[in-house]
């Protein structure tokens, strides 16, 4: 059988932009098919250039905008339109918490079928840049070229690159010069970093042939003013890992925590890796409504730190969690949800697979002089059972704030078996919780739907949700 016949791109003359769609796009409609375009504005009339046809939708990019939407805004980052970080920029805060909103509503009744209640306004962030307290940038020997780059016939040494990886392309790296999501001194270290790897000759990374120095780095920040430099190496050259870490330790001293780790995997993940401090502490601090997290290395914690509160009360809110009751928080993490509803509740149940953050959890609740939380580290699906429910009793409210890949079915049948009064899941993909709530329909109905907006300029959203036996 011969290959199929490559089609010619489409133009597409005058169509308007209706809609979103997931993961940052936009939608138009030609001939009652969806077309998902990269870089539209619900509102914008424009041409659009279809690459790829598939048999239930297209997709397309702008070549040209005719009419520009009243909900358009001039993006503030450079790099907008190439990075894939903050695909929202050009579009009004307001309409994206509009947007945002509708998503999560619709995602709920076409997913999970949830005859919706009245629900509340989503929530917006005070802030709506400068918000992160966790970067991870890629180093790479692959850089990104510029169309002007690429068209000319000059040779390019300089093809190291220090920032964030094109959409869709694994070895390819944005060379950042200035990013608006973390507040300085972020964009002072990435790129004091780079400008000494490339004067004292540090290799980059090269993915495809598993090769060089420099991998990973991760900057974090808190509200406690504590800062968090981590460098993920490849090759284990002492030399050049000292010649670095100690540039870093001299040329920014407000660091509180600086480490690295040498990661000779294939994938970029460190939870089995070793991390070595090599100056100050092991970890920084978070303070939130006069309780203080320790955040480690591999440690989950919120983001947007500020929005955090605002969802963490809202949770406790929601819960409505009385002095006799028995607390499950399950996905723990650090214990943050658990520690901030542990003052209304009899004792609280914590679980969560990173041991480090169990640890922290309990670090955190001795350092806040909370004593009826009780932590557990293991695989939920096989550690939430009849016998861990029979030892640690059966929970009066259940709250659960998953991964994007939500609960495991098993988790859901557990739920279900136990038939708390109240359940709070609290999500970040409202699509995989909508296909949850579709599992625990039979026992539970959804009372209460209250969006929060932690992640400006993306189309990334949290969601509440409260759960009643029915």
């Amino acid at each position: 059988m011969g290959k199929q016949k490559r089609r010619e791109p489409l133009l597409i003359e005058n169509i308007e932009i209706i809609d979103t769609a997931s993961k940052g796009k936009s939608v138009a409609k030609h001939d009652g098919r969806a077309i998902f375009v990269q870089g539209g504005v619900p509102g914008d009339i424009c041409d659009i250039m279809v690459f790829k046809r598939r048999k239930k939708f297209w997709e397309a990019r702008i070549e040209k905008i005719h009419t520009y939407s009243e909900r358009r805004t001039d993006p503030k980052c450079e790099h907008f339109g190439t990075c894939g970080g903050c695909k929202w920029q050009n579009m009004k805060y307001e309409s994206q918490l509009d947007f945002k909103q509708n998503e999560v509503l619709n995602n709920l009744k076409r997913i999970g079928g949830i005859e919706l209640p009245p629900h509340s306004e989503i929530i917006g962030s005070e802030n709506e840049y400068f918000y992160r307290n966790k970067m991870e940038f890629t180093f790479s020997n692959k850089r990104w070229l510029t169309t002007e780059e690429v068209q000319s016939e000059t040779d390019i040494p300089d093809k190291d690159a220090l920032g964030f990886h094109v959409p869709g392309m694994f070895d390819k790296v944005i060379n950042l010069n200035n990013c608006h999501l973390q507040k300085e001194p972020s964009n002072a270290i990435r790129l004091s970093v780079k400008q000494f790897a490339d004067e004292n000759g540090l290799t980059y990374f090269d993915i495809r042939n598993q090769e060089g120095l420099l991998r990973n780095l991760m900057i974090r920040t808190s509200s406690t003013n504590d800062l968090m430099v981590l460098v993920q190496f490849y090759e284990n050259d002492k030399k050049s890992i000292n010649l670095l870490m100690e540039h870093i330790k001299t040329t920014f001293p407000k660091i509180t925590s600086l480490l690295y780790i040498i990661n000779q995997k294939a994938n970029n993940t460190m939870y089995d890796q070793e991390v070595v401090c090599y100056n100050g502490e092991d970890h920084i601090m978070e303070e939130m409504d006069g309780l203080y997290f320790k955040i480690g290395a591999k440690s989950f914690f919120q983001t947007n730190s500020e929005q955090a509160k605002v969802l963490y009360r809202k949770t406790k809110e929601l819960a409505q969690i009385t002095e006799n009751d028995l607390v499950y928080d399950l996905y723990t993490g650090t214990g943050t949800i658990a520690q901030y509803v542990a003052t209304s509740a009899k004792k609280v149940v914590g679980i969560d697979s990173v041991e480090e953050g169990i640890k922290a959890a309990y670090e955190n609740a001795e350092r806040n002089k909370i004593d009826n939380c009780t932590f557990y580290t293991g695989d939920m699906k096989e550690i939430f059972t009849d016998d861990f429910i029979e030892k640690n009793g059966t929970p009066d409210v259940i709250i659960t704030d998953p991964p994007r890949d939500g609960m495991h079915k098993k988790v859901v049948e557990q739920i279900l078996k136990i038939g708390a009064k109240r359940i709070v899941y609290v999500s970040c993909n409202s699509a995989t919780q909508a296909r949850d709530l579709a599992l625990m329909d039979e026992k539970y109905k959804v009372s209460h739907i209250q969006p929060v907006d932690m992640f400006p300029q993306t189309h990334h959203v949290e969601n509440i949700v409260v759960l009643e036996l029915k």
